[in-house]
This record gives structure tokens, sequence and C-alpha cells, in this order.
């Protein structure tokens, strides 16, 4: 059973479209308007080694939020609707990434309960033109629409861009982990009976 998914969502301040294949290849077509969130979304697709083709018009002229938040939404619900009943999910995952000086680690729980425990220092700034507060705005929208637990913590890290890359490839991996299927799993890993 393909476990795929096709999001739109339009809004005055935004018009994204995404779709998602969780057992893909690490393929991405990614255009947002905002060069290093699509290097971003691009890095994350390749490490997860899921196809998502994304593409986001927005209000970028005012500011980068909108869309970012935006892209969250619609990623977290392809996600959620890629997922289906979660059946013979491994549920959760987790990664510890190094880029250079920086060590991000990242765990998640697709428990269906939104929650983001969000441990990163980063000097307030941007890279290019992208703002260090944007990568919240993106995570807490993500799992919020999945309905996912996820911690983001950076052990230790200096540059902005190797945090929030870092953070991105962690993520990534913790994901792929998280929905992969389990053979051993019978039905769905909660002794609830759903997620």
């Amino acid at each position: 059973m393909a476990r795929t998914a096709r999001v739109e969502r339009r809004t005055k301040e935004t018009e994204i479209s995404a779709e998602l294949d969780i057992d893909g290849k690490g393929n991405a077509e990614i255009q947002t308007g905002i060069p290093f969130f699509n290097h971003m979304l691009e890095i994350f697709t390749r490490h997860g080694l899921f196809d998502l083709k994304l593409t986001a018009k927005g209000d970028i002229d005012v500011d980068y939020h909108h869309t970012v938040e935006d892209v969250g939404l619609v990623l977290g619900q392809s996600f959620k609707d890629a997922l289906g009943d979660k059946k013979g999910i491994r549920r959760f995952g987790a990664a510890s990434v190094p880029l250079d000086e920086t060590l991000a680690q990242v765990v998640v729980d697709l428990s269906g309960r939104p929650y983001l425990s969000y441990n990163v220092r980063i000097r307030p700034g941007r890279v290019g033109d992208f703002d260090t507060d944007l990568p919240h705005e993106f995570f807490q929208a993500l799992a919020n629409q999945v309905g996912m637990n996820l911690h983001v913590d950076v052990v230790r890290g200096e540059n902005p861009h190797h945090i929030i890359e870092a953070c991105f490839k962690a993520l990534a991996r913790a994901m792929e982990g998280a929905t992969r299927i389990d053979p051993r799993v019978q039905g769905v890993p909660s002794t609830k009976g759903s997620l």
C-alpha cells in the first residue's frame, strides 16, 4: 500500500501544494521562494529518504514567517495523511547529527499528541536572509499538524547555519525511523489500540 499524500493550502498569505511519498528515495523538488529554506527542505528529504514535491508562493516581500509556518503545516498534514492509521510503524525515532562544531539531537513520537520541546540556543540574526528564529516556527507547525511529540535539542553549536542544518538532518533521520514499517509490529504500536 502506497504511503503517499497530496495536500494544498490556500490563504490570503500563502498558496502551498505538496506531494509526499514516505517510502521514497530522497528525491526533492522544492520551490518556496526562500533559497535557504529550500536547501533545508531538500536536506530533510534526502536524509529522510522521502520523496517530496513542494511549491509555495507567499507574502515573502513582507517577511518569511507565513511561508515557513504554512509549509510546516502542509508538510505535517502530508505526513499525517500518508501515515493513515499508522499500523505497523515503529512510532518512535531518534537521531543525533553532527555538523562540524554542532551536535543536534531530535526525538519524535508519532503519538497523535502534539508537543514541541525546542532547546536550541542560536544567535539572533540571519543566515543569508533567513531569520534564525524561523526554524522554531516550522518545527512547531509540523509537530502540531502531524500530531507528534517532537524534541529538538542542540547539545553544542556556534555557527547558525550549522545549527539549523544539523536540526533538519536530525529531524529527517528521526522521522525516517519513526515512520518505518516494522513487520514485527502488529497493528498500532500502542497499548491503547490507536494513535
